[in-house]
């Protein structure tokens, strides 16, 4: 099989227009997959592209930097969930005592 050969302008305007149109699509990947035919190119060649586009427009500190502070905010949400869940079980409880009149288990 031959191997098709891009230009630069080519994958820049194929990365363009995937940006573009990505907010009429659930996802990046499901843009990629429609676009990428009728560009000429398979799915995972624009998806390269595309993260060889994100990769040098976005510094790696900034994405290092993100990451972290998801991982924050996660780590929070997850006390918030687990303080949750202790209260809802402590209101189980007292409502279990309420209805039988003997404590629970």
């Amino acid at each position: 099989m031959k191997r098709q050969t891009y230009t630069p302008e080519m994958k820049e305007r194929a990365v363009r227009m995937l940006i573009e149109a990505s907010g009429d699509y659930p996802s990046t990947w499901s843009a990629i997959q429609t676009i990428a035919p009728k560009i000429g190119c398979t799915p995972e060649t624009l998806r390269s592209w595309h993260k060889k586009h994100i990769d040098q427009t976005i510094p790696a500190s900034v994405q290092a930097q993100s990451e972290k502070e998801r991982i924050k905010e996660l780590e929070r949400e997850n006390r918030e969930l687990k303080q949750a869940n202790k209260i809802i079980g402590k209101a189980a409880a007292f409502f279990v005592q309420a209805e039988t009149g003997r404590p629970p288990r």
